[in-house]
Formats: C-alpha cells, sequence, structure tokens
C-alpha cells in the first residue's frame, strides 16, 4: 500500500472534475464537476503541521465556495427566466454575473485578491496545480459566456493588477501569481478574437510555467535573497534560471513570445487598438521586474551562504531542465522554420 496513496484517489477525482465541466451539456453538470474538482484540491493543498498550508487551503476553499454559490445563483436565475420566457431581457446580466464568478475561480482582475495569498502557502507542486490545470475548466467555461465589455475591463485591470502588483515582491510565489494573473488577461483577449489561439497560448503558459516552477523546486527557491546567495559565482545556472523566466514575460526571440505576437496580430485586425497599447505596455513592467531579477542576479556580488550548497541537481533532472531550457531558447526559431516550410 503506498504511503500517500489518497493523493493518487484526490488526483483522479481532480482531473475527473475538470473532464465533467468542460463536456458538460448543462451548467447544473457544469457546477457539480468544478466542487468535485475544488473538493479533491483542498486536501491536497493541506500539510499536517503546517500553518501556512491550512491557511492557504481555508482562504481557497472560502473563495471558491463564494464562487460556485455565485455561479449556482446565476444557473438559476437562467433557469427561472427561461421558464418565464424573458431571458432575452436579462441575459446580458446574467451573462456578467456568470462570467464574475468564473473569473472569481480562474483568479482574474477584479477577483484577484485571494490567488497570490493562497500561492503564498502552498509549496510549488500545489503551485503548479493552481496555475495550470485550476484554470482549464473555468477559463473554457468563460468562451461561452462572452460580454464584449466586461470582459474589455476585466481584460485591462488584470494586466494593470499582474504587472504593478509584482513591481515590490521578494517571494517568488507571489511574483509567479502576479505573472499569472497578467497572463489571464491575455488569454482572454484570445477568447475573445480566436478560440485556437487562447488554447495554443495556454499551452505556451503552462510549458514554461512548469519549467520555471520546476527549476524553483529542484533548488528549494522560495525567495530573491535565495537566489542572490546561492549562485553567486554559478553564471551558467544564473542563466538556466532567468531563460524560462524572460520567456515567461515575453522577451523575443524566446518561445514565449510566440502567442503574445498571436495575440497582438489578431487584435489589430479586430481594431483593439487602444486596449492593445494598454497590454503591451503593462505586460513591459513584468519583463522590467523579470530582467532587475535578472541583472541583480548577475552584476551584484553577495556573500556565498553555506547552508544553500546541499541544492543540486541530480542527472535527471539536469537531462529535464535541459530539455526545457532548449525548448524555451530555440522554439520559436523551430516555429518559424515550420511556417516557412508550409
Amino acid at each position: 500500500m503506498l504511503k500517500n496513496s489518497y493523493k493518487m484517489l484526490f488526483l483522479f477525482t481532480l482531473f475527473l472534475g475538470t473532464m465533467i465541466s468542460i463536456n458538460s451539456s448543462s451548467w447544473f453538470s457544469v457546477w457539480m464537476g468544478l466542487e468535485i474538482n475544488l473538493l479533491s484540491f483542498i486536501p491536497l493543498t493541506m500539510k499536517l503541521n503546517n500553518l501556512f498550508s491550512s491557511e492557504a487551503s481555508l482562504k481557497y476553499f472560502l473563495t471558491q465556495a463564494l464562487a460556485s454559490s455565485t455561479l449556482l445563483f446565476s444557473i438559476i436565475l437562467f433557469s427561472f427566466f427561461i421558464e418565464w420566457k424573458s431571458i432575452n431581457n436579462f441575459q446580458s446580466k446574467i451573462n456578467i454575473i456568470l462570467a464574475s464568478s468564473l473569473m472569481m475561480k480562474t483568479g482574474m482582475a477584479p477577483f484577484h485578491f485571494w490567488f497570490p495569498v493562497v500561492m503564498e502557502g502552498l509549496n510549488w507542486i500545489n503551485n503548479i496545480i493552481l496555475m495550470t490545470w485550476q484554470k482549464i475548466a473555468p477559463i473554457i467555461l468563460l468562451s461561452f459566456c462572452l460580454n464584449n465589455i466586461f470582459f474589455y475591463f476585466s481584460i485591462i485591470l488584470s494586466v494593470i493588477f499582474g504587472s504593478l502588483g509584482g513591481l515590490n515582491q521578494t517571494s517568488l510565489r507571489k511574483l509567479m501569481a502576479f505573472s499569472s494573473i497578467n497572463h489571464l488577461g491575455w488569454m482572454t483577449a484570445a477568447i475573445l478574437s480566436n478560440q485556437n489561439i487562447w488554447k495554443l497560448y495556454f499551452i505556451f503558459y503552462c510549458f514554461l510555467s512548469i519549467s520555471v516552477i520546476f527549476l524553483f523546486n529542484s533548488l528549494k527557491i522560495f525567495n530573491l535573497n535565495q537566489i542572490f546567495s546561492s549562485f553567486n559565482f554559478k553564471y551558467l545556472m544564473k542563466t538556466i534560471i532567468f531563460i524560462p523566466l524572460l520567456s515567461l514575460g515575453g522577451l523575443p526571440p524566446f518561445l514565449g513570445f510566440f502567442p503574445k505576437w498571436l495575440v497582438i496580430n489578431l487584435m489589430m485586425n479586430m481594431n483593439l487598438i487602444f486596449i492593445l497599447i494598454i497590454m503591451i505596455n503593462f505586460t513591459l513592467i513584468t519583463l522590467y521586474f523579470y530582467l532587475r531579477i535578472s541583472y541583480s542576479a548577475f552584476l551584484l556580488n553577495h556573500n556565498e551562504m553555506n547552508w544553500n550548497y546541499h541544492y543540486f541537481f541530480n542527472t535527471k533532472k539536469k537531462i529535464i531542465f535541459s530539455f526545457f531550457l532548449f525548448i524555451s531558447i530555440f522554439g520559436l526559431m523551430f516555429i518559424n522554420i515550420f511556417f516557412l516550410l508550409i
């Protein structure tokens, strides 16, 4: 019997809840799948004798419960007005309530208040699940309740809060949380432009986030000062850390620039120039604090701390992260060659 076999059960029901939501034909089944997903994630986040994870689990549960109750309320409103055949008069208002509940589940602005706090209390593995898999069902469901004006408002706020919120952060988990909020704004813009583009954007976002968090988890890094003190003279290791970070920020010619490039092209074709200018300018701020971290780690001198010597890569981790690094650097070049051959 596996020691942590219960985790396999909850992981299975976690995936099952998402599959139920995105393959449902009724909103009530969608709500049921989201509840299964929520109640499966809570036990995975809780750790014995760790008050931070328990606090983060409680905050996550309360926020998601509020979002689920709002979602159920909007579903009841839908069924009530359909029964009285007056849905056309209130459909846009109910869509806003429905979209708000789904945005709260993903952590989009202006419902982002819980996301950095919850990520700060979880370990890196749970953060990967929260940043990637937990966003799949709500984002797909958002594409079924489009409201352009409300979505434009949320896109602008997500990009602004995601950029400005990470400026003075020293915690890498909060930094990744605000970066995720910024990317959610771009993904929402991709939903309004083209359904296939947001899927491609989400795949690239998941790949780059996993590559960055894999390194942080391997080296047990949680704060910026650990980067400075641990790798004072290991410039190769600093390069390995910051190339995926800069790719996640969307710096050309790295791979993370490609999905942003597609979204920019689509929004220009839709004449959404004003929103696009705001998105680009504030995304440059996220790139600024990534570059600031990189310059500080490379150019400033810091004392080497003995208590960090035991963090190292084994052979398996070196192979995995070498693959992530290679794709991050040369992925955009391969994509361009592929399109030229087509």
